[in-house]
């Protein structure tokens, strides 16, 4: 072996921890970026040359230190489960939050719950019933008869708004889809023309990973990597990236409640029409939200406004259904307490009567001092007859705290998941300053004692070369 060689085995131990320095340095510069995989050089031990024939040497050391590569520390399996979580907690979160939202507008338990009004509502006709005749005590019920209805069609409305909220949310998450997908395609791109290259793309498949973890949550996508470095991205099991390109989705549906039977809103490939079969994420929940009634198993905005219709409806029946045909305080006779027109029940609600010559008190032929129609109508807040007032509107409350409670268990429990696998996946991928400072001192000492080695190896080749020969000179 030539005294050179060692030049050239002190020069790639040199390579190899300036190397390795850089690569910690890297790693401690992102130890606070999100999304950072750190970094390991890799490398191999070089063989000695082959000597064979009748010239050939003892048994010669290696060549040195070769530099294969800088290693992505991540793991596919721990990355794909953050993807798998991350859809079902995005699913559930949006559902949990739009059932939130829409429990709170009811203000149930509470004095200005619609359950409070109501009450109201039937006590003022116990005082009309106890003095039949006297504008009072009507002009009170007029006044609590007009807050009811009020409260009535503002609840409507709070759904009304909240669906419209929604809708207009979903289509800012199709936009974040379409440009996630279109990243991703882009950065495909640039990873599989850097692999040919020889390149490294570690700091590309870190931002590619936060992007598919992206789609993920916003529609359960799932992905798989491929031989050339890129990777395919499926939702619904169709792949909305493939290689450098993908396809788009969009939202089509109506914008207004008012059509939602007809145009309920849905998620299709832009290219195709057909629709996207969602199995997770925050657009399949804030389209299962915005679905029609379908009695009681629709989208529960929808039923939210259905069920106030009907408690509209049941409070107009049933008060009707005593108030026509009887007598006023006043003697005449009394039609219909509540009316309805064209359009929802819940907005469209009112008061017929505008005095106490309009509002029934007692019986026909009663007299004017009777008023058991009034003390009827006043007893039916605690009428448990199924369809009266109170009962839908209590089977509503519940039905609705039930399921809100419901989503939000599923939601704390998906995200718990979702947290779970994300910590995993930093334990195994995230820096660790104390083992990077370890690492440093390892690749600082490597260094210096490769240049050692050069240095002695200098010192040895000067002595061969400038002073052989001129001892006792």
């Amino acid at each position: 072996m030539s005294t050179f060689s060692g030049l050239n085995t002190a020069y790639t131990g040199l390579v190899a921890a300036r190397k390795g320095l850089d690569v910690v340095g890297q790693n401690i510069a992102n130890a606070n970026t999100e999304g950072y995989t750190r970094q390991r050089v890799t490398t191999s031990s070089i063989g000695s040359l082959a000597t064979v024939g009748p010239l050939a040497g003892p048994v010669t050391v290696g060549q040195g230190v070769s530099v294969d590569g800088v290693a992505r520390l991540g793991n596919v399996f721990l990355d794909a489960r953050v993807r798998s979580t991350a859809g079902m907690a995005g699913y559930w979160a949006v559902r949990a939050n739009v059932m939130t939202s829409l429990e709170s507008t009811l203000q149930e338990p509470g004095e200005n719950g619609l359950s409070t009004q109501l009450q109201d509502f039937f006590a003022s006709w116990q005082d009309v019933a106890n003095a039949a005749g006297e504008p009072a005590p009507a002009g009170v019920l007029l006044e609590q008869a007009g807050v009811l209805v009020s409260q009535i069609a503002s609840g409507y409305r709070e759904v009304e708004n909240q669906w419209s909220q929604v809708r207009r949310e979903t289509d800012g998450m199709v936009a974040e889809l379409n440009d996630a997908a279109a990243q991703v395609a882009d950065i495909n791109a640039r990873i599989r023309s850097t692999l040919q290259a020889g390149g490294s793309v570690n700091e590309l498949l870190d931002k590619r990973n936060g992007l598919t973890t992206t789609i993920a949550a916003l529609a359960g996508g799932t992905a798989r990597e491929l031989d050339d470095g890129t990777v395919e991205v499926l939702i619904g099991g169709n792949a909305i990236v493939s290689g450098d390109s993908f396809r788009a989705v969009e939202a089509t549906g109506t914008h207004v409640f008012g059509t939602l039977a007809t145009d309920a809103p849905k998620l299709q490939w832009a290219h195709s029409g057909l629709a996207v079969s969602l199995d997770g994420g925050e657009i399949a929940g804030a389209l299962s939200t915005l679905a029609p009634a379908s009695a009681g198993a629709g989208g529960v905005l929808a039923e939210a406004a259905a069920s106030y219709n009907t408690f509209a409806e049941s409070l107009a029946s049933t008060v009707n259904a005593l108030h026509n045909g009887a007598q006023s305080g006043t003697g005449g006779a009394t039609g219909d307490f509540f009316s309805f027109a064209t359009g929802a029940a819940a907005t469209t609600l009112a008061v017929l009567p505008t005095d106490a010559s309009g509002i029934a008190t007692g019986a026909a032929g009663g007299g004017v001092l009777d008023g058991s129609v009034a003390d009827a109508i006043g007893n039916l807040s605690a009428s448990t007859a199924a369809g009266s007032p109170n009962v839908v509107w209590s089977g509503f409350v519940t039905s609705l705290g039930i399921t809100t409670r419901s989503n939000l268990q599923q939601a704390t429990l998906a995200e718990l998941s979702a947290t779970s696998a994300v910590n995993m996946q930093l334990s195994n991928a995230s820096v660790d300053m104390d083992e990077e400072n370890v690492n440093l001192l390892t690749f600082q000492v490597a260094y210096q004692g490769a240049a050692r080695v050069l240095t002695a190896v200098d010192e040895m080749l000067d002595t061969l070369i400038n002073r052989t020969g001129i001892v006792g000179r």
